[in-house]
């Protein structure tokens, strides 16, 4: 049966191949040079994905799975690549210019002497053929800079905010003490490309000294580097029922998930936004269809996005953690942010050599957020490039700012091939793991293309 099968499938290549060779031979003769180009680059690829799909898998397989993704970029690139044939040009009747009637006998003629008078003649200047580097500059001053006012309108609305929901979390949820409400954010760090990020809202815990310790989400159930736990401890001096968030316990951990589901409750029925919104001078709605808790501001100059995070600082103030919808096992966790360490990493590295990192930072996020495949990546994936190439190269002058972008987009696409883009503070953690093969396939693919015509993401 084996045998008969191979046979089939010997029989089956033999026929397609003999197929793609008299469509080849019959191309030129029928389409031209340009069509039999087109087809003949549309037959091999097509040809390879069927072979691909059609040929058994072996060990062999499995280890060149990243040449195969390459090779598809690269093969789909090509095709889409191929030029048109160009039109015909007009006849030489058509294409030749009128000329002009001579003067007329009765007109006078000047002195002989004269300069013959030439008539004016439309001079077409020359398009300017800027440098990718001038290009570039020119999208950051038009697409990613934002203006003054606008920061600071966005500023403001994000405080008052912040003050009202502080007010109604008080008067709300006496028992519980939550800290005052802080906006952060890359806005507030001038890290922000246009309205590519949100600004965040922090809703802190205030948890008893000795009454809680954090234990690091590797040595839970979980395993996930990524995660911290929130412990309670002394229970034999101070039982469950000592503390207001004891309620909030599961399986003797502080539970992020029964945490968020409260505060979600309370953001979508029980806070009056359109009274909050009339104060303001801006329209307030909750966002439903996110599992985050975002709040969408409508202003008449601008629209922002506020995301709102119960935080959990540690007493080392080392370790933020946020309660964020996570899956699994993990969904009593808490995830460590390191928005911090990473914006105050970059700073520090800028400082130190007068360096534009965080402008390379901000040109990456501007160019991926308005791309339809590149809109995948955040900020975070974006900085672990950024970061890693700021401690690699030397030279981060203005100048070298093409060249740095060019090289940002190679690391990616790089690490997008092996599918692992490791967290620069936290190694153990792989960011690119929250991306579906489909994903990391069309963002492999729109850089491949960028880096053959990079200004085309700009």
């Amino acid at each position: 049966m084996a045998e008969f099968s191979q046979k089939r499938g010997q029989q089956r290549d033999e026929v397609l191949g003999g197929t793609v060779d008299f469509l080849l031979a019959n191309a030129r003769l029928v389409l031209g040079v340009g069509g039999a180009a087109v087809l003949g680059i549309a037959t091999l690829a097509v040809k390879r994905f069927i072979d691909r799909a059609t040929s058994p898998r072996d060990e062999d397989d499995a280890k060149g799975d990243t040449t195969c993704l390459e090779e598809s970029w690269k093969e789909l690139s090509l095709l889409k690549a191929t030029p048109r044939l160009l039109p015909r040009p007009p006849p030489a009747a058509l294409s030749q210019p009128v000329s002009l009637p001579g003067p007329s006998p009765s007109t006078p003629e000047g002195p002989a002497d004269a300069e013959p008078q030439t008539s004016p003649q439309l001079s077409s200047r020359a398009p300017l053929c800027l440098t990718f580097q001038e290009k570039l500059l020119a999208f950051e001053r038009d697409r990613v800079a934002i203006p003054t006012a606008h920061v600071a309108l966005a500023k403001q609305l994000a405080g008052d905010i912040a003050l009202e929901l502080q007010a109604y979390l008080r008067s709300k949820f006496q028992e519980l003490p939550f800290g005052p409400l802080v906006p952060s954010g890359p806005l507030y760090d001038g890290l922000q490309a246009g309205a590519a990020d949100h600004v965040r809202l922090l809703v802190p815990l205030v948890l008893e000294l000795g009454l809680w310790s954090l234990v690091p989400g590797v040595d839970t159930v979980a395993r996930d580097p990524r995660c911290w736990a929130v412990r309670r401890t002394q229970l034999e001096f101070c039982p469950r029922g000592s503390s207001p968030w004891d309620r909030f316990l599961v399986g003797g951990y502080l539970s992020s998930r029964v945490l968020l589901e409260l505060l979600r409750k309370a953001l979508a029925t029980s806070v009056n936004w359109p009274a909050i919104g009339s104060l303001l001078g801006c329209l307030i709605r909750p966002s439903m269809a996110s599992e985050e808790l975002l709040l969408e501001v409508q202003h008449e100059q601008l629209e922002l996005t506020v995301a709102v995070f119960l935080a959990v600082t540690g007493t080392d103030t080392e370790h933020l953690l946020l309660a964020w919808p996570l899956e699994g096992l993990a969904g009593n966790l808490w995830l460590q942010d390191l928005y911090p360490a990473e914006a105050a990493r970059l700073r520090a590295l800028d400082d130190r050599d007068a360096g534009a990192r965080q402008r390379l930072l901000l040109l990456l996020c501007g160019v991926c957020c308005g791309h339809p495949a590149l809109g995948r990546l955040g900020w975070c994936h974006l900085t672990q490039v950024v970061l890693r190439l700021g401690e690699e190269e030397e030279d981060w002058a203005e100048e070298a700012l093409g060249d740095r972008f060019l090289q940002a987009l190679g690391l990616l696409l790089s690490s997008l091939e092996r599918a692992s883009l490791p967290c620069h503070l936290n190694p153990s953690v792989n960011v690119l793991s929250s991306l579906r093969e489909e994903e990391i396939d069309d963002i492999g693919y729109a850089l491949y293309n960028g880096l053959q015509a990079p200004e085309w993401l700009l």
